[in-house]
This record gives structure tokens, sequence and C-alpha cells, in this order.
């Protein structure tokens, strides 16, 4: 999508973060319109644990996004250094939980929950990038949101939206996502957390596919 840079508001003398959007998306219309409601969405959303939107705007043929600035990690550089206690685990699931309901009751599903989503800060966890997000049909909204390619490695970009390893089975094929799709990527980030191991892991796309919709499966014989 671009890049995120930290600055200085000068007018309100505060450090913010700036995410740019590339010249060769700005070139799009329509991922420029998907962009901005980005932008929209994110305001609308107005939670302690997610990164608050200050403005948005285009100049010099640059559209840009300036967004509170966290000073901190993201989850998946904290794995780097293995699985957290769980007195930490317990702290931040419940943050990103509650701003997933705060989401779910907006009618926005988030699309793309991973460890690089999540930045934690003194204050607590934060969740990042709505670039995916999806509004619910029923729900009220600004504008209708559509789907932004993300940067993740293993996305397929006009056919699978998201990050395969955290991605729910309706999602890796191609159907409708909504609330569930994020509490199923939720369980697979937690498990993460908790065991400082991938819940799917697979050394091509077509294997990790294979491994979330047998975890299903197996989920399912061992319920019923």
């Amino acid at each position: 999508m671009g890049l995120v840079y930290r600055a200085r508001d000068s007018r309100l003398n505060r450090t913010v973060a700036i995410k740019v959007l590339s010249h060769q998306v700005s070139n799009a219309s329509e991922l420029k319109q998907r962009f901005e409601r980005e932008a929209q969405t994110v305001a609308a959303l107005n939670h302690p644990y997610i990164c608050t939107l200050y403005d948005v705007g285009h100049d010099a043929d640059i559209d840009y996004l300036v967004m509170e600035y966290l000073d901190g990690e993201t989850v998946a550089q904290r794995l780097e250094r293995g699985r957290m206690p769980v007195d930490q685990v317990l702290k931040y699931a419940i943050q990103i939980a509650d701003a997933l309901d705060k989401a779910h009751r907006q009618g926005v599903t988030h699309r793309d929950l991973k460890p690089s989503n999540i930045m934690i800060t003194k204050s607590g966890a934060k969740l990042l990038d709505f670039g995916l997000a999806k509004l619910r049909q029923d729900a009220q909204a600004p504008t209708a949101l559509s789907a932004l390619p993300t940067n993740a490695a293993m996305t397929a970009q006009g056919t699978i939206l998201g990050t395969l390893q955290y991605m729910s089975p309706e999602q890796v094929e191609g159907l409708e996502a909504d609330a569930r799709s994020d509490i199923f990527a939720f369980g697979a980030l937690l498990y993460e957390i908790v065991t400082g191991r991938k819940t799917f892991v697979g050394k091509s796309q077509a294997s990790i596919i294979a491994a979330i919709l047998a975890g299903v499966v197996l989920l399912l014989v061992n319920t019923f």
C-alpha cells in the first residue's frame, strides 16, 4: 500500500505517524477510493485499543493518513523473543477482543487480524490497519467499504483477501467473511501468543489452506 513515516505535527506540537499511499497505487482510482474509505472506517471507530486517525488529505499528488504515533512494538516483534507470560496474554487478549467487539458492533469486519497488526504500547494493545475492513450491508457508515490488497507475503490479491495463516475457512475458499471470521483469526492469534508457534503451518499456500480446513474438520469431529 505504501510507507509509514514518523513525523511532527507543528500545529499541535505532537509526534504522529503518516501513512503515505504509494505512487503506483495512487494512480489507480479504485484503490485510491479504498484508501479514503479506510480512513472513514477508522475515524468511526473511536476506541482506546484502536489506533486513532487524526486526519486524511491530498497534497502534491500524495495521498496520506495522519494517525496516532504508537511507541512500542508489534505482537509479531514481541513473539520473536518467544511466547508471552500468561498475565500478559490475558491482558492483551482482553483488549484486542474489546477492540474487535467495538468494530463488530459498528458493522465492521477487520479481515486481517494478525500479530503485525497489533501494537503493544505502555498503555496496552492497539489494533491497527483496517485496510481490508468490510462494512456489513445493513450497518450505517458514510461510505460502503471494500477490500484493499495487503502487502503480506502470502496474500493472493484479487482472490484471497487477508493473511493466509490467520484466515478462516470461508476466507480461504473465497466466500463472504463476517465477524465470525475475525473470531477465528483471533483464536489463531491467541494460540500463537500462548505457545509461540503458528496455528497453521505449511511449505506452500496450498498446504496452509489444507491445514486450516483439516483443523476445522477435526474440531467438528471432536465436538460431535
